[in-house]
């Protein structure tokens, strides 16, 4: 069940992030800023239910923080059509490996 909520907690901070750079465009529409703010606190709350689900906190955090960099770098390139060097396609790949890695050394219950 602490995956799942670590899931939630991923998606939720994907999509505040996201909306987050909507509403630094010029003339933002009110509506956007209430999803950056819902998104986040929704994030916390998600992310204190998989540490209530004992999975460690070193795991978790690097797990949400990972996934979150990496989707939201492909959804800056695919939605915003921003660039994605080869260096930062290198960045992406050890990211994953990274999280992969702590995943791995976790203890699980």
């Amino acid at each position: 069940m602490g995956y799942l909520f670590l899931a939630l907690a991923i998606v939720s901070e994907v999509v505040a992030t996201t909306f987050l750079r909507v509403v630094s465009f010029p003339n933002a529409p009110w509506w956007p800023y209430i999803v950056v703010v819902v998104g986040y606190v929704a994030s916390f709350f998600f992310l204190s239910q998989t540490l209530r689900a004992d999975v460690p906190l070193g795991v978790a955090y690097a797990v949400w923080a990972g996934v979150g960099v990496v989707l939201v770098a492909a959804i800056s390139w695919l939605v915003f059509h921003e660039p994605l060097t080869l260096t930062q396609i290198g960045g992406i790949v050890l990211v994953i490996a990274g999280v992969g890695l702590l995943e791995l050394g976790g203890t699980h219950q």
